[in-house]
């Protein structure tokens, strides 16, 4: 059964070699690579010192090393960590037992559950780490802890069924999506999280990685919950077209005029629109049900090519 350690890196020179080894040595029989992605300091040198298989992702973005290390990388267990030595290697001891075992195709390192929000001391990472998950847990009917964490485990099947989409730090909300959409087993684990070391800094942008981050979630939403999504802004268009609709009809008893023509047709309108925005939503449905009718389908051939 072979372990792989998934090390996406820019610019982490100060923290690089001590991730290598930490997971060298808690994971000895492991196969450790760092995705170098156009760092401008020693991260690429260090890590291949320190003993890593160390390639290069010229594609900027966490989203594109990602992929790369996906497609490039076969293993029974994949551990994926962010190089700024804030996650525990010890922790990668009971995620490849949980992964090898067939207990989680996805194991999740819980920060929020532990030190996160004492060690973190940017507030609107803080808030912004909420909002997703709320979010995320509302829409669809879970009730997980840490949507955002840089530390994972992942199953065979997750990561060569997985379609990576996102380029940059959304993706691990992504990832958190597909997991929960197509059901796979997903389990939480309590980390120990501390921030970066003196001198290291974070390649997050607060609210630009926020936006395309809820932009990701509603983009999602609305690829992976259809008829909901659709339905919603059905039910908001007829509220607005029944407020300027009613004052007309109670005009109209009154008078036996219709005194504002303009704004009837304008409602008629609106209402039409509803309704065709209702039945894309009717449409998209059955696709999407299809496609996940194929993608077990699919599923199923990766689980059968990798026991032949």
């Amino acid at each position: 059964m072979k372990t792989a350690v998934l090390i996406p890196c820019y610019n982490e020179e100060l923290t690089i070699e001590k991730v290598v080894l930490d997971f060298k040595k808690a994971l000895p029989h492991g196969d450790i690579y760092v995705y170098d992605n156009n760092s401008t300091d020693n991260s690429y040198e260090i890590a291949k010192k320190a003993g890593a298989i160390v390639k290069r992702e010229y594609r900027q973005g966490k989203g594109n090393v990602v992929r790369s290390m996906f497609r490039d990388i076969d293993a029974d267990c994949y551990i994926m960590v962010d190089g700024d030595d804030t996650y525990p290697a010890e922790a990668a001891i009971e995620i490849e037992k949980l992964v090898l075992s067939k207990k989680a195709d996805m194991v999740i390192g819980d920060r929020l559950s532990s030190t996160y929000f004492e060690e973190n001391k940017r507030r609107f990472h803080n808030s912004g780490n909420k909002l997703v998950r709320k979010l995320i847990n509302f829409i669809f009917k879970n009730d997980i802890s840490d949507i955002m964490t840089g530390m994972r485990g992942f199953s065979y099947e997750f990561v060569k069924s997985f379609p990576v989409s996102s380029k940059e730090f959304e993706i691990e909300t992504e990832m958190t999506i597909f997991a929960l959409n197509h059901n796979f087993l997903i389990k939480e684990l309590p980390i120990e999280y501390k921030d970066r070391m003196e001198g290291s800094e974070s390649k997050l942008n607060t609210f630009s990685d926020g936006y395309k981050v809820i932009s990701l979630l509603f983009g999602l939403f609305r690829d992976v919950k259809p008829l909901f999504f659709f339905s919603l802004i059905t039910l908001v268009l007829l509220i607005i077209a029944s407020m300027y609709f009613f004052p007309v009809l109670i005009g109209f008893f009154r008078t036996g005029f219709v005194e504002k023509v303009p704004t009837l047709i304008t409602v008629g309108v609106v209402v039409i629109v509803a309704v065709i925005i209702f039945f894309t939503g009717v449409v998209l449905h059955i696709i999407r049900k299809q496609h996940d009718e194929n993608f077990e389908h699919y599923l199923t051939m990766i689980t059968q090519n990798k026991k032949d």
